[in-house]
């Protein structure tokens, strides 16, 4: 089997919400690059990538570039290829958008590789399970009133979620930062996971200072309480506090993650797919973390991440992020606070060719 051609379009879709009611959205978009690579044998391998900023456009360049150096080869030997596009890339350093550039090909290879074997991909990287504990995320952030989320919580409860994912990191004194906690948790009761993020906007005296305050409610997980690349300083929270704390998906590549797990500043590791490098790269991470006895959970792409996060014994829950939801014809069920994998050969996943009309940009 060969490669013959490779198809990348730029998507730009409205940047809502769906688990978000009641709120303005305004006229702010997300854009996403697509890719498609056909072979000799009438298969397609679809992955896609994003960012937020300006720069979409030099991202599918990116993409276009890595994609044309894959044309007639042999899409099974995906190892080979990655090796072969990180040398190329090597120029532009370890990370940004050669990184996620690589992580569309790498995608697109797997989707491939799944459908020629006629398996689904949380079974050909080991198939531990079929269906995996999810988070509602996005729909509890740190800009939206206190009275939003003590309706917005038994909301997501009512949909099914038994997981959801909170912000903080905005209040002006630790006890306003309590008080969300203790009105989010009270509203949707003492048997639901609740996570927070704080997007690296704390510094390690205030997340220890505010953390410990924070243990009374039982909190699945702190997440990002300080620099992403600070390792002694999430070393010192973790030790510091009985909450696990989650981190990682700032991470380019997997160099970074054994420099964080050898320093034991993360109870969770956070992959995210596409700064990672791709499926390839994912699988890798999670494996190194597996040996350090800890758990690891996904960042957005709840349609992949599905598969990875399903396919390991360490993986603890997908994030539903339902950003790119409206790009495929079908996307993961959704079945009492889990999504179940697909069982159609690789991804599963197929976009959906109305979005593709309706969003697609030159």
């Amino acid at each position: 089997m060969k490669i013959t051609r490779a198809t990348t379009r730029v998507l730009q879709t409205p940047a809502d919400n769906p688990l978000v009611v009641g709120l303005p959205v305004g006229n702010a978009t997300r854009e996403f690059v697509t890719l498609e690579l056909e072979t000799d044998q009438g298969l397609t391998g679809i992955g896609l990538t994003f960012f937020g900023g300006p720069l979409t456009a030099a991202l599918r360049a990116a993409v276009d570039a890595l994609a044309a150096l894959v044309i007639g080869e042999d899409p099974l030997r995906v190892e080979a290829l990655g090796a072969r596009l990180r040398q190329a890339a090597s120029s532009a350093g370890p990370g940004g958008i050669a990184t996620l550039a690589l992580a569309a090909v790498d995608i697109a290879l797997w989707d491939l590789k799944g459908k020629f074997l006629e398996q689904p991909l949380y079974v050909l990287l080991g198939g531990h399970r079929d269906r995996v504990p999810t988070y509602a995320s996005g729909a509890l952030m740190r800009p939206f009133p206190m009275d939003y989320l003590v309706e917005a919580g038994p909301r997501l409860v009512s949909m099914g979620f038994r997981q959801m994912k909170m912000q903080l990191g905005a209040e002006p004194t630790p006890a306003r930062e309590e008080e969300r906690v203790r009105v989010l948790r009270q509203a949707i009761g003492e048997d639901i996971d609740l996570m927070c993020d704080i997007n690296q906007l704390w510094d390690v005296n205030q997340a220890i200072t505010i953390g410990r305050r924070l243990e009374p409610y039982r909190l699945f997980w702190l997440e990002d309480v300080v620099a992403h690349d600070d390792y002694q300083g999430l070393a010192r929270v973790a030790d510091a506090l009985t909450t696990p704390i989650a981190t990682g998906e700032y991470h380019y590549g997997i160099r970074p993650f054994r420099h964080l797990l050898e320093a034991r500043a993360a109870d969770i590791v956070m992959i995210d797919l596409l700064r990672v490098g791709g499926i390839t790269s994912w699988m890798k991470v999670a494996g190194m973390a597996e040996a350090f006895n800890v758990p690891v959970v996904s960042h957005l792409l709840p349609e992949i991440h599905v598969h990875l996060v399903a396919a390991i014994p360490n993986g603890l829950t997908v994030e539903y992020m339902p950003w790119t939801l409206r790009l495929f014809e079908e996307t993961p069920a959704l079945e009492d606070g889990q999504l179940v994998a697909p069982s159609r050969p690789g991804l599963g996943l197929a976009f959906d060719a109305k979005a593709i009309a309706r969003y697609q940009i030159a």
